[in-house]
């Protein structure tokens, strides 16, 4: 189930709104929403509501015995859990792809094929990542293990952020879990993100989707211009879908009561790619900076290792949203990158106008677009030899032709006006009065406009959740 689909819009999100707030004590509201999540969950798959249940149980065993343990035992009842979690991550995300290659490497040797075809759970990096976090939490101390395995639950699997993210860590939710507040003015902010946010996906991110569809899939020769097209429709669509699919998350927490992180913050407007990943899909980059990097040693130890901790942290990264060697290289790419511009490229960058910083970031950040977009090396290879006029320059194709009508034109060149031009201005010069009603206004139209698309069945799955 998406949230962008008329199953979740129609039916699933009001029934279950009705019931949360009918319900009247917050224990009672958990069990509700604990259930209504594992049935949004199920909805699609399931079978693999018995993962999500037994990475539940284990991790809230895990979580009571490394509290309960001192010393050595403790360190190794956290091994064992970050072992277990890294296991089931590994077997389902990461089987096929250690297969393929182990057979791909031995086959010249003679030996048998074997590969796996283990199905993808939904989500399993999201909450394989808070499970993950709140062992390793609870084993720094930052809070007691919690002993309500309806708190542990409903934090693992809450449906909002369960199969894309943000990433929430405990500590974040964990007071909520037990006491949160409901009032008009939280539902009216959490309504309203949450339209902006299916704005930005239906609206936008949809519209441009059969470009990219086009340009990376369908095309086996693009030309020049193509190529820039799709590259561009692309850097849009995955923008705007992702921060949608973020928006409409954290506008859904604080209608129950949570408070979910900020995902993004303009990260097109970027003039380095340091500066991007402060930007783009922040949760992930503080979870990786937090539980990944400043254990590996940070910055603390010489220049050499903190470039090592910086490529090992991308290359798991690149990894962790996916088991494809694109996706490496996309970790690669990046790290890369951060590691330049901390050899001198970064002083460089700021004795130039910021115009051409920017170019410096958005490019290099849609080079690495097209490592994650491909379906294969030899595909980014293609590509990006495409977006050098290997294949031509401006040749368009029927296909192309009949993707690009005037009503994605208009939509690609508002995406890109709104993912790269600064914030409306707080305070409006005009007085209340006057903005309240135009915002509630503009509010109301896009999320007319969005339900009629949707109605229309025009929708398709957030990008984010294969990952």
């Amino acid at each position: 189930m998406v949230f962008s689909s008329i199953t979740f819009l129609f039916y699933f999100l009001p029934i279950f709104l009705a019931a949360y707030f009918l319900t009247p004590t917050i224990q009672a509201k958990n069990v509700v929403t604990l259930l209504f999540s594992l049935v949004f969950y199920a909805w699609g798959e399931p079978r693999f509501v018995i993962i999500l249940l037994l990475s539940i149980a284990f991790n809230f065993c895990a979580g009571l015995l490394i509290d309960a343990r001192e010393g050595s035992s403790r360190r190794l009842a956290l091994a064992v859990a970050i072992a277990g979690n890294l296991l089931l991550l590994g077997i389902f995300k990461y089987a096929n792809f250690i297969t393929a290659n182990l057979t791909t490497l031995l086959h010249p040797l003679g030996a048998r094929s074997f590969t796996t075809d283990i199905a993808l759970p939904l989500g399993i990096s999201f909450f394989t990542f808070h499970c993950l976090s709140y062992i390793i939490d609870v084993y720094r101390r930052r809070f007691r293990a919690n002993r309500n395995p309806i708190d542990i639950a409903l934090y693992i699997s809450l449906f909002p952020q369960l199969v894309a993210g943000p990433i929430v860590r405990y500590k974040t939710v964990a007071r909520q879990l037990d006491a949160r507040r409901f009032t008009l003015g939280r539902v009216s902010v959490g309504a309203r993100i949450f339209i902006i946010g299916l704005a930005q996906k239906v609206l936008v991110a949809d519209v441009v989707a059969p470009l990219v569809q086009v340009a990376f899939d369908t095309v086996p020769h693009r030309s020049m211009a193509e190529a820039w097209i799709g590259l561009i429709s692309y850097t849009v669509q995955i923008y705007f879908d992702f921060a949608g699919y973020s928006n409409m998350a954290i506008g859904l927490g604080i209608v129950l009561g949570f408070t979910f992180p900020r995902n993004f913050r303009m990260p097109y407007t970027s003039l380095s790619i340091t500066e991007f990943w402060r930007r783009w899909h922040m949760s992930l980059s503080s979870w990786l900076r937090d539980y990944l990097y400043i254990p590996l040693g940070g910055n603390r130890g010489s220049n050499a290792q903190t470039y090592r901790n910086l490529i090992m942290v991308f290359l798991l990264c690149g990894l962790w949203h996916g088991a494809n060697w694109t996706f490496v290289l996309w970790g690669a790419w990046h790290g890369a990158f951060l590691v330049i511009e901390r050899l001198g490229l970064g002083s460089t960058l700021a004795r130039i106008p910021k115009p051409a910083r920017w170019a410096y970031a958005l490019l290099a950040v849609m080079g690495g677009w097209v490592l994650f977009r491909s379906a294969d090396l030899a595909g980014a290879i293609g590509y990006f030899a495409s977006l050098f006029g290997r294949d031509g320059v401006t040749e368009i194709s029927f296909d192309m032709h009949d993707a690009l009508n005037d009503r994605a034109i208009m939509t690609l060149v508002i995406g890109c006006v709104l993912a790269i031009a600064p914030r409306w201005p707080a305070k409006w010069s005009a007085p209340f009065f006057v903005r309240a009603p135009a915002d509630i206004a503009l509010t109301f139209a896009l999320l007319i406009f969005s339900m009629i698309t949707v109605a229309a069945g025009a929708y398709s799955p957030f990008l984010y959740f294969r990952f």
